[in-house]
């Protein structure tokens, strides 16, 4: 028998399924993941999800992209960024250091969470080439297919990833990616003549979160996002709760990694309490983004970082909240904000982000939309002198020719006789997933309930600049009056009218990816605006659905006035329209408990959750045989004037 007789053996045992052909690099990806982050007992997971690594009470979970059955080398390369990204953060990154020392305002904490980010990825880029030629491989695809890789000035470059990508530059001497090197070079001068010297100090403090949060709040401080009050009154509250760590003796080689490494041990040691008390889910999304952290203690976290804490005492009925000027504020239809090529640019971005989710999303609107179409008996009206001929009734005039025709007509439902407003926080903080997922889910909604016969209006909320902007100019103008009220312009935008069809607004809803449109969040002006557009409504039922990650928070307001000036507004207005008006209002938030402000109002803890919600919240309402607020329906007709309490400063 010669060699060429011999047939191949095999271990796989007879009968069995063949292997995958991108198993092997899976189990070779997660093992390389579990040994970066020092976890053994890490779970990695490969979906079509977005990629998220969440840790929590109950262990660290990644979730990784689905490799393709034979992934090129730049695919490959890009999914293990992905992966080394996840784990550089479980290995060099304390969660309770970084809570306890970022800053409150959105814009602030945005750009400190991006170079906290930039210094767990170098890290690993500095030690290990493969990982940093995995790293550029990822940044590189996810600039390329941002929408400000091409963006052409500053209000389309957000500073954060600037800032980030210029401390990447300085810590392991690698230059942007060609997708961020335009949104890079639009701030480079900037940021180099403001804290050029800052960036150059990161270097030395890689090893020690603590030592890098302090020089990142100088250089914010130094950009004019936070004060240096508030960064040495961190330090000096950081300070008092832990001891000043040791200087590193070596700068490179197994002296910075058994360095860093006692660091880490010594981070741990002293959050362990904050740790065990917390009892939160943190997630991080790839690339470099993350979300709020949850739970009870999160809360109460989140409470100092980004709300004013509640007032103690019982609040009066009456608000005392005024806007020094209205004259700056605008509500501006989406298309009036930029030309119709970005718009269907920005459009055409979204529809990328929704190839994933918008299967999820469509599937729960069907089954809203099945719902709702059972709910649509049809009933007539029969023996009418006008209308549809009732041909069942044909019979009789054959028999007897002196019979008048008879005419049915189709009675009017109630359900019909339906708008929905939605209301979605276009707040910095929602940048990310949360303001794709919201536009995906009011997009997806918006079609299931116009095929249903329902109106639906898709409205956001934001403001014309960060920490005041025109208005605030006045106010110093005028000698700084005291309790000058809302110091910051107002924009309202109208993405969809209730009368416009889907088709024709669908395209303003990519208006929500534009960089630079999401800055601070003012929600009860926002709520009473959208209530009033709804009263203006014919429809017999109105239903509000507000949306969104945070309480009110506007810098320049709140420096001037008290702590929870916002948001007793906020609960003012709530009040009026839960009380005293035909609106049914409902309220879901993202990563942010909103059943302390409305009746009727569900959180969620991940962005993902939100079209679930969504559509279960109006099946709900759909299902309910009368509406809840009778009473306010059968006084009158017309529209009713609530009182929300808001005044102008003469």
């Amino acid at each position: 028998m010669s060699a060429l007789d011999v047939k191949p053996t095999s271990n796989r045992k007879p009968g069995s399924r063949s292997e995958a052909a991108s198993e092997p690099f899976k189990r070779a990806v997660a093992s390389c993941t579990r040994a970066l982050a020092r976890n053994p007992e890490l779970e990695v997971a490969f979906s079509s999800d977005k990629p998220a690594l969440v840790t929590g009470p109950e262990g660290a979970k990644a979730r990784l992209p689905e490799p393709p059955r034979k992934p090129s080398a730049r695919e490959a390369a890009i999914l293990r960024g992905v992966a080394d990204s996840f784990a550089l953060r479980l290995a060099c990154h304390s969660e309770a250091v970084h809570r306890r020392l970022a800053p409150q305002s959105p814009a602030a904490r945005a750009l400190f969470d991006a170079v906290e980010q930039a210094r767990v990825e170098a890290i690993g880029a500095r030690r290990m080439e493969g990982v940093a030629a995995n790293l550029s491989a990822m940044l590189d695809e996810r600039y390329a297919k941002s929408p400000f890789a091409e963006a052409r000035s500053r209000d389309e470059a957000p500073l954060e990833e600037a800032v980030a990508m210029l401390a990447r530059e300085r810590l392991t001497g690698l230059k942007p990616p060609a997708g961020a090197e335009r949104l890079t070079e639009l701030w480079r001068d900037f940021v180099e003549e403001k804290a050029g010297a800052d960036l150059d100090r990161l270097g030395d403090a890689i090893l020690d979160q603590r030592a890098y949060a302090r020089l990142v709040q100088k250089l914010l401080a130094s950009l004019g996002l936070t004060s240096d009050a508030d960064a040495d009154a961190d330090d000096k509250n950081d300070e008092e709760q832990s001891p000043p760590p040791e200087e590193p003796d070596e700068a490179e080689g197994e002296g910075d990694e058994s360095q860093s490494q006692d660091s880490m041990q010594r981070e741990a040691a002293d959050d362990a309490t904050d740790d065990a008390d917390e009892g939160a889910m943190d997630t991080v999304e790839a690339p470099s983004s993350e979300l709020d952290d949850e739970g009870e203690a999160g809360d109460a976290d989140e409470a100092a970082e980004n709300r004013p804490p509640p007032s103690q005492s019982p609040e009066r009925r009456t608000s005392e909240y005024k806007a020094y000027t209205q004259k700056f504020d605008e509500t501006v239809g989406a298309d009036e904000l930029c030309d119709p090529d970005e718009l269907q640019r920005l459009r055409e971005y979204l529809d990328k982000q929704l190839q994933n989710l918008g299967a999820v999303v469509s599937r729960l609107a069907n089954r809203l939309q099945r719902r709702l179409m059972a709910q649509q008996n049809r009933s007539w009206d029969f023996d009418l002198e006008e209308g549809v001929l009732d041909s069942a009734r044909l019979t009789r005039i054959i028999i007897d020719p002196q019979q008048p025709l008879s005419f049915k007509q189709e009675k009017d439902m109630d359900f019909r006789d339906t708008v929905v407003s939605l209301l979605i926080d276009n707040s910095g903080s929602m940048r990310g997933r949360p303001i794709t997922v919201a536009a995906t889910c009011a997009d997806i909604l918006a079609r299931t309930l116009e095929r249903c016969g329902v109106k639906v209006e898709i409205l956001g909320f934001t403001t014309r600049a960060w920490k005041g902007g025109q208005s605030r100019e006045a106010w110093l103008q005028a000698g700084k009056p005291p309790n000058p009220g809302r110091l910051n312009d107002l924009r309202h935008l109208v993405y969809k009218a209730a009368d416009a069809p889907w088709r024709r607004a669908r395209k303003n809803l990519g208006l929500m990816m534009r960089e630079g449109l999401l800055k601070e969040n003012i929600d009860g002006e926002a709520l009473a605006w959208a209530h009033e557009r709804l009263l203006g409504r014919p429809e017999q039922r109105k239903i509000l659905m507000m949306i969104s990650d945070g309480a009110p928070v506007d810098d320049s307001t709140l420096s001037v006035n008290p702590g929870n000036y916002l948001e007793r507004h906020l609960r003012h207005v709530i009040e009026e329209i839960e009380t005293r008006s035909p609106v049914e209002l409902i309220a879901i938030g993202i990563g942010h408990d909103v059943t302390r402000y409305y009746r009727r109002a569900v959180t969620i803890v991940d962005a993902e959750e939100l079209g679930g919600a969504m559509t279960d919240k109006l099946a709900e309402l759909f299902d309910e045989k009368a509406a809840p607020k009778t009473v306010a329906r059968q006084t009158t007709p017309r529209r009713r004037k609530l009182d929300f309490g808001l005044s102008v400063t003469p």
